[in-house]
């Protein structure tokens, strides 16, 4: 029944078709722009983990009112004349 012949495996087939696919220069772009489309979304996801998880850690500890050097609190629209 077998004939002598050898059954060509599945393995050997899909060698052959890795060989002869070549990706267009269109799908190499593509496929980048993809690829750095999930590097941003997986430096977003962290950044927005890192806030839920601390969140008062990225406020700043100053207010606007710091820099005003002698003037009263509120008072800033004389300083812009």
């Amino acid at each position: 029944m077998d004939g002598g012949q050898p059954v060509p495996s599945p393995l050997v087939s899909l060698g052959n078709v890795s060989s002869d696919f070549s990706m267009s220069l269109e799908q190499k772009t593509t496929f980048v722009f993809v690829i750095l489309l999930f590097i941003f979304l997986g430096i977003l996801i962290v950044r927005c983990f890192r806030i839920l998880l601390d969140p008062y850690r990225s406020m700043p500890t100053s207010t606007w009112a710091d820099g005003l050097e002698g003037l009263e609190k509120g008072q800033f629209d004389h300083a812009l004349a």
